[in-house]
């Protein structure tokens, strides 16, 4: 439950902060609002209905069934609640009747939580007509509001992360520092300050948990003691021993949090200290502490911020498709729908299948071999693992799951069960799985450099500039198609063919540029400027060059339009004239004064001799 959640909320906020406003809604305020309502209601009504139709089936289906039954509903309902999340957000367009307003411009984080607060409605109104199936199968005294707020604290921590890093960066924004706002809106600074705050938030993020959680000292006894003496045997460092009532305090099972040791937690179930014996109890607690001794919580971590490498480095081509889905993007526009929209809605798709595929073939490949790896570990503090063993077939009886029930993120309990007697019978088994982890995390790590430098490549290489402009091209070229006349258009096209050294197209471009607009400053500066230095001879035309500076510089006295003023009179050997213009530039300059000053030294020098 706790990893299902956790993709949940990760999606919801994936939806989310890909929404791009459109110019404007595909509804008014009232029509939205009613279709809002209505979907709830809906919503509501088919839920109750799947509820009501397994509390019916109960007594005639053996409890097997009857979980998988209830899990599955429990499932399909919350993908439904993403959808209708997605609805609100791209299709009634919510965001849009809020984000203009003084508080929410302001900070960001509040109108997100407000967002993320209606998602937590939707799950909360499943776990409404989820309770009474569940206290029927379970046999549980739990109450409705019990029950549901239990499911909410046990959701929220997996929202904490974000909520931090959106609200210190939002309170960094609205300071009267520039530096700080400077420094984040470079790509370096947003990569520190994510790294700082996510190994932040994995030392001292334990701590908030296990409070929301409601988490309490285990008190002292024999379940404390023996706990102690294990953590002890195997050296492991920790803050406290403490009890987890999650969910109704139903569930076999025990947890380890914490990457230090201040901030470090063992946390145990009641049925896991009610129904086990002791050396089920000590078997579990090793296979806790093999996750801390084989580094897994750090593992996790750099799994994580390796996605957000992913993540980065596919960016810019998930736009590069999007701008191939042209016929796409007209076929949707043309049924009226905002083509801001479409695009973010597209852009929003593609992130989610990233996620999902990263999460559940990456992610999920290491979770299972860490859990059994986790596993053989109890051989470490003890010559057998058979209290493991049934403590699982105690679970599977218990929980009423099939042994054989695939799971993502764990092996199946019967193959966990089948890979422990092997490594009863053999211990060379525990040295294999050891040998499999430590290539997949050598493939994995020379897998994420290579992203990493695809990644960069994209964004600051040669070649992503080249792919960069081929599509901003094709963009402009579609562009003109509709406005022929728009010598805005040319104008950039000629900006991009003057970084691929497209001399041909720079003079084509900016001269057809010209014909439309003759009086822009930016066109007629870099045209002369073309014609003045252009590394390849033939397109060098030293008295156009002066006269389209000369004019330019009447439009616009700046730096650099005096500076290509200077160089259009050193091309035509008026030396002189040169060098004063290139004096007026530095009059203007404020910084960077070494590229003009060497300039008037070039110029002064032909003057001289």
């Amino acid at each position: 439950m706790m990893f299902a959640n956790f993709i949940y909320f990760i999606i919801v906020l994936l939806i989310y902060i890909t929404y791009q406003p459109p110019e404007k809604t595909n509804f008014a305020p009232f029509e939205t609002l009613f279709l809002f309502l209505c979907l709830i209601f809906i919503f509501v009504s088919f839920t109750r209905l799947q509820f009501h139709k397994l509390e019916k089936q109960i007594s005639k289906n053996n409890f097997s069934f009857l979980v998988y039954k209830f899990d599955a509903i429990m499932t399909r309902q919350s993908i439904a609640a993403i959808l209708l999340f997605g609805i609100n957000i791209y299709g009634l367009n919510l965001p849009s009747f809020f984000i203009n307003l003084p508080v929410f411009s302001t900070i960001p984080t509040f109108l997100a939580l407000i967002f993320l607060g209606i998602f937590i409605f939707y799950l909360s109104i499943i776990w409404v007509f989820a309770h009474k199936p569940y206290r029927l199968l379970y046999k549980t005294d739990d109450s409705r509001q019990s029950y549901v707020w239990s499911n909410i604290t046990f959701s929220i921590p997996v929202l904490l992360p974000w909520l931090f890093l959106s609200g210190i960066l939002d309170f960094i924004n609205s300071l009267p520092f520039e530096l700080p706002k400077q420094l984040l809106a470079t790509t370096e600074g947003q990569v520190i300050y994510f790294l700082i705050f996510l190994f932040a938030i994995a030392i001292i993020g334990p701590a908030i948990i296990q409070k929301f959680w409601r988490c309490k000292p285990l008190e002292k006894g024999d379940d404390r003691s023996r706990i102690e003496f294990l953590c002890k045997k195997a050296d492991l460092k920790y803050a406290n021993i403490l009890y987890w009532p999650a969910f109704g305090s139903r569930m076999i099972t025990a947890g380890v949090m914490g990457l230090i040791k201040k901030f470090r937690y063992i946390l145990v179930t009641g049925p896991l200290l009610s129904f086990l014996e002791p050396d089920e109890i000590d078997a579990v607690i090793a296979h806790e502490i093999g996750h801390i001794k084989r580094k897994h919580l750090i593992f996790y971590l750099v799994f994580f911020t390796g996605y957000m490498l992913l993540s980065y480095a596919t960016y810019d081509l998930i736009i590069y498709l999007i701008i191939f889905s042209e016929p796409v993007l007209k076929l949707i526009t043309d049924m009226g729908l905002s083509r801001t929209t479409t695009i973010s809605t597209m852009f929003s798709i593609a992130e989610i299948c990233i996620f999902l595929i990263y999460f559940r073939y990456v992610f999920g490949y290491f979770m299972r071999n860490f859990e059994r790896q986790a596993d053989c570990y109890v051989y470490t503090l003890f010559d057998t693992a058979k209290p493991l063993i049934s403590t699982f077939e105690k679970i599977t009886a218990t929980s009423g799951q099939s042994p054989d029930r695939p799971n993502w993120h764990h092996f199946s309990i019967r193959e966990r069960i089948d890979y422990l007697n092997k490594c009863e019978t053999d211990k060379n088994y525990i040295s294999r799985h050891d040998r499999k982890i430590q290539k997949s995390i050598a493939v994995y790590f020379a897998a994420i450099v290579l992203v990493g430098i695809i990644g960069y490549s994209l964004n600051f290489g040669t070649a992503g500039k080249q792919l960069n402009n081929h599509f901003i091209e094709k963009i402009i070229f579609r562009e003109l198609e509709k406005s022929p006349n728009d010598p805005n258009l040319y104008q950039t096209l000629g900006d991009i063919y003057y970084n691929a050294k497209n001399y041909n197209g720079v003079k084509q471009a900016y001269e057809k540029a010209l014909t439309l607009n003759p009086d822009n400053p930016h066109v007629l500066n870099n045209l002369a400027w073309l014609y003045a230095t252009c590394d390849d001879l033939s397109f060098r035309n030293s008295i156009r060059a002066l006269q389209l500076s000369k004019k330019a510089v009447t439009l616009l006295k700046a730096p650099h339009i005096l500076d290509t003023l200077a160089e259009s009179y050193f091309a035509n050997g008026k030396y002189e004239e040169a060098v004063d213009a290139e004096l007026r530039a530095l009059e203007l300059v404020k910084s960077n004064r070494s590229h003009y000053m060497k300039q008037l030294e070039k110029f002064q020098k032909a003057l001289d001799g």
